[in-house]
């Protein structure tokens, strides 16, 4: 398969902690990633680095075979990166399908008439359609998430980047939620999820990523990488089999 995205030693530092330390690795189109660390190791600085909103001190990153190096966080969302964040940040005294349209509007570049009909289509599939007209600060925190998925769907991504999006769910809402990222699966779009919800990964993701301090501890097939002695280390306490 062709790489979809390609990061070639990438770095940041603030200062002397290295929120990303010669950084590499590639996604092929249609593959899913899982990312595991502990907090600080630089996950959401790597997602911050891939789609603009921070700037890289060296290295390199190709998206669709070019530099994206140089480009703004808007170009970068207009060429088809989408990212849900951590802390779920709606628009909120607007409704949930307004908070669609912005998206499908200001990212996908689509007119309000195309816009309409796409936005009511990914409200159906992320199963919301019932909330459309509710204002976005009403939602509960699953409804929340669930909207983060919507807006990042809704700007058309062939890259989609998950940050978190399970933490704070109960049990029957996480499995709800792994079972609508697994059915985006089938759409063929190009997934890298960051989670701490370890069993969650293991359900949708082809491989595991493992950071620490902003290096590449582990990259591969998830059942090996979590048996790897390092990441076991780094990740005490976490049950592979959970």
């Amino acid at each position: 398969m062709t790489n979809l995205l390609e990061l070639n030693q990438l770095s940041k530092a603030f200062g002397a902690v290295r929120v990303s330390d010669g950084l590499s690795f590639a996604l092929a189109g249609g593959e899913a990633l899982g990312v595991i660390g502990p907090n600080g190791a630089g996950k959401t600085s790597m997602f911050n680095l891939i789609t603009g909103t921070l700037d890289a001190d060296s290295g390199d990153i190709l998206y669709a075979g070019k530099s994206v190096i140089s480009l703004s966080a808007a170009a970068r969302a207009k060429s088809g990166m989408a990212r849900s964040f951590q802390v779920p940040q709606p628009f909120t005294a607007m409704t949930v399908f307004e908070n669609t349209l912005v998206a499908a509007t200001a990212a996908a570049g689509l007119s309000i008439r195309d816009a309409n009909g796409h936005c009511l289509q990914v409200l159906d599939q992320i199963g919301m359609m019932d909330k459309a007209n509710d204002p976005a600060g009403s939602l509960t925190l699953l409804e929340r998430k669930r909207l983060e998925l919507a807006r990042a769907l809704a700007a058309k991504p062939k890259l989609l980047l998950l940050d978190e999006i399970a933490g704070g769910l109960t049990e029957h809402e996480c499995r709800d939620l792994v079972a609508t990222i697994r059915s985006l699966r089938q759409t063929g779009i190009t997934i890298i999820w960051i989670e701490h919800i370890v069993h969650a990964l293991l359900a949708v993701v082809d491989r595991l990523l493992v950071l620490d301090f902003g290096q590449k501890i582990a990259d591969g097939d998830p059942t090996a990488v979590m048996a790897d002695g390092q990441v076991r280390q780094i990740y005490m306490g976490i049950d592979a089999d959970a």
